[in-house]
């Protein structure tokens, strides 16, 4: 072998290589179907759900979370991903952004009232150079809105009114909430310095220039005017509120936040979210039990919310979840951002 192989002046592994591929067929057969995998007509089923009125605008996992709060299990959320691929269904709709790596302001929130974020940002009118201003403070433990406005100005005093209201509204006590904002006229003004000081809450602020410290709000905005409903312009304020008002109902009450496993920030706000994560995991429970080779025989886990969340976690912090996430293979949704 090693003299035919000097001779045709060819490696003696090309040789063997060739020897096992002689058969053109060999490499083209077809892969064979998993056990588990859905039926052609289940996944055209999958796939009329996704594209059906009710679920065209939603991504795969509030399509799933929202009938497993119905009761429903129809296949997993990457299932539902991969039929959508197969259709070329997947891409992005939003313009992304790639923020920079800095140090930042490091708080945490284990329960709801603990910090809230808040920002104002401008929303256009038809008219040239003409906005309104919206204000919005939410809670990063649950993402809930805890308080909205909008106005024709950007006011220190109507920032003092907002944030005195809500924090009546939920009944927040001396040195519970630490409120967190940019370094905007209205956040560092005096007359809602003074406010703060007389509530007994603690503030902080985003280094100057630096929208990353500030990402439950940044997020927040983004999916209000990444909505499908969002006109980009408005006629007059009038018009900006009443969208307001139908879109913050829904944010809190009917939006599936990613953040939160999948809950509303309602339903985490108010304590209704171990209920509810219990009911999802009895309706998997029972899909697994009737058709177990679906989930590659291991049984469902009880997804539970993170114990708590960060603006900037601290180093120590940062190094855990790294080695968590390394170790079990899973990505708990602690981080924010």
């Amino acid at each position: 072998m090693d003299a035919l192989c000097k001779a045709l002046a060819i490696p003696r592994a090309t040789y063997y290589r060739q020897q096992h591929h002689r058969d053109d067929d060999i490499g083209l057969l077809p892969r064979k179907s998993p056990k588990n995998a859905l039926s052609e007509d289940e996944r055209q089923q999958v796939l009329d759900l996704l594209h059906s009125e009710r679920f065209v605008d939603k991504t795969p996992y509030e399509t799933f979370n929202t009938l497993m709060d119905n009761g429903e299990y129809y296949c997993s959320t990457r299932t539902m991903y991969r039929v959508l691929e197969e259709q070329g269904e997947t891409s992005d709709r939003r313009s992304q952004r790639n923020h920079r790596d800095a140090v930042k302001p490091e708080l945490i929130a284990t329960k709801p009232n603990e910090v809230w974020s808040w920002d104002i940002t401008k929303l256009r009118s038809f008219e040239k150079w003409t906005y309104f201003y919206l204000y919005v403070i939410i809670d990063i433990y649950s993402r809930y809105v805890v308080g909205w406005l909008i106005a024709d100005s950007e006011s220190k005093d109507i920032a003092r009114q907002l944030i005195q209201k809500a924090a009546l509204k939920q009944g927040i006590q001396r040195y519970q909430l630490t409120l967190h904002s940019d370094n905007g006229p209205s956040m560092k003004s005096h007359t809602v310095s003074k406010l703060l000081d007389n509530l007994g809450i603690t503030k902080t602020h985003n280094r100057p220039y630096v929208s990353d410290d500030n990402p439950f709000s940044e997020s927040q905005f983004k999916t209000l005017k990444y909505c499908p409903e969002f006109p980009g312009q408005f006629t007059d304020i009038n018009e900006a509120e009443k969208f307001c008002q139908k879109f913050f109902s829904w944010y809190n009450k009917n939006h599936y936040h990613s953040g939160i496993a999948w809950l509303t920030p309602g339903s985490v706000h108010y304590g209704h979210a171990n209920n509810i994560l219990a009911k999802r995991y009895q309706t998997l429970l029972k899909a697994y039990l009737k058709n177990p080779i679906r989930f590659n025989n291991k049984p469902p886990k009880l997804k539970q919310l993170s114990p708590a969340v960060y603006i900037n976690p601290p180093r120590a912090i940062q190094v855990s979840l790294e080695n968590f996430k390394n170790n079990d293979g899973q990505q708990k949704n602690i981080l924010a951002g």
